[in-house]
């Protein structure tokens, strides 16, 4: 792949091609596209055009999160070749659906983001994609080659549906890349993969096995992969009303009944049914641990081992109620220090934080959103890679007399 990449770019032909204009843009590999010139990039106007679904990315970020001034640019909106019909938008029948932004004012970087949850393309373009797009860079977000509540019916093998997330991905980084040189009629000159939950795990499976792809990553409470802190392991202890051993802080306790209504059984059947489909018992009752060989294996396909090549901010609530963060990113940071890799990531768990920042406007006085935190760590990552040291890691308190819901200062 990294070959193939390189001798892509190499052949590339500069072209006239100016970023102020509406110049056709090719995006390699995809099997349609279409192309739209709009004056505003950002949510606010992508609403007002049609150019995102709000649906998408609804509960991801405060009803305080900032707006961003109008980038104007061109919007592509496409998919690659696939088999599964389980994503609709735009009436398109069709997986592996993307979107590409390209601000008329390139600053020439790119950010790469897969959906969060089995959302849709466009479920990082309020929390990410305005960020990205606001401070110059283009934009790229795939829906991961399946969505919704039955994204196991994809694939043929356990942990098929999975293994493809990882894969679209990579894909889309390359396409870009390429799109990029050839409407630019440059390369980028530095790209950067960053996302929440399902799209913070991309992101640290990517810097892990595609790490020539990037320059480095913005990991927001990504979900953990390995044999003894998965999904599967504690999510059966929490629907069985067991939340403390299950790994959740007992502060988060007010939101346990909501997320068992909400997240874990749903959670807990969908990513079972994915990889361990022939259990046919309750899932308060699962014991992934006496599971057959196969479904481990399964899930090896997908874990992680903490070996990352390039630099790597990850954000994590500490009142987290969907992934526990001392089952999650607590552990993956320890696994990238025993990797020998801890001078390559910066660890931020953010005191009061929770899964979705949604929460924050019901809770105003008890939680605190990570979108604002995920905006300085994306800048403090920008800094990085320009020579300029983040803050260390630390727990980040929770401060009081200031908008929570704007700002985030990570020291």
């Amino acid at each position: 792949m990294r070959i193939l990449l390189v001798l892509a770019l190499l052949t590339v032909t500069p072209a006239a091609a100016h970023a102020s204009t509406c110049a056709p843009v090719a995006v390699p590999g995809a099997a349609y596209a279409k192309q739209s010139c709009l004056d505003d990039l950002t949510t606010t106007g992508t609403l007002r055009t049609g150019h995102t679904v709000q649906a998408d990315w609804a509960g991801l970020t405060s009803a305080g999160f900032p707006l961003v001034s109008a980038v104007p640019g061109i919007q592509v909106d496409g998919y690659f070749p696939d088999t599964s019909k389980t994503n609709t938008t735009h009436g398109w029948n069709h997986d592996s659906k993307f979107v590409l932004r390209l601000p008329s004012r390139w600053n020439g970087g790119l950010v790469v983001s897969g959906s969060p949850g089995v959302r849709r393309q466009y479920a990082n373009d309020r929390a990410i994609g305005d960020q990205a797009i606001a401070s110059g860079h283009a934009f790229a977000a795939t829906d991961k080659g399946n969505t919704g509540a039955d994204f196991f019916t994809d694939g043929h093998r356990p942990a098929d549906a999975l293994v493809e997330w990882n894969m679209r991905v990579t894909q889309l980084t390359v396409a870009s890349k390429l799109a990029l040189a050839l409407h630019y009629g440059r390369s980028p000159n530095r790209t950067i993969v960053a996302g929440i939950s399902n799209g913070g795990y991309l992101v640290r499976w990517q810097l892990e096995n595609a790490p020539w792809l990037y320059d480095g990553g913005v990991d927001w409470e990504g979900t953990l992969w390995n044999q003894d802190d998965n999904l599967l392991t504690f999510l059966p202890p929490a629907i069985r009303g067991e939340p403390l051993a299950a790994g959740f802080d007992p502060a988060s306790e007010f939101l346990w009944l909501y997320h068992k209504q909400v997240y874990w059984d749903l959670t807990q059947r969908i990513y079972r049914t994915e990889l361990d489909p022939s259990y046919n018992g309750p899932e308060a009752d699962y014991d992934y641990a006496s599971r057959p060989r196969a479904v481990h294996q399964a899930v090896s396909r997908i874990s992680l081992t903490g070996r990352i090549g390039k630099p790597l901010l990850t954000l994590h609530g500490t009142l987290d109620a969907l992934l526990p963060i001392s089952r999650d990113s607590d552990v993956y940071n320890q696994m990238i220090a025993s990797q020998g890799r801890a001078h390559l990531q910066r660890y931020y768990r953010i005191e009061g934080g929770n899964h979705v920042d949604g929460l924050y406007d019901a809770y105003p006085d008890l939680l605190r959103p990570i979108a604002p935190c995920f905006t300085t760590a994306f800048h403090a990552l920008e800094d990085w890679l320009k020579g300029a040291q983040p803050p260390p890691s630390a727990t980040i308190p929770r401060p009081t007399g200031t908008d929570l819901a704007t700002t985030c200062a990570l020291k």
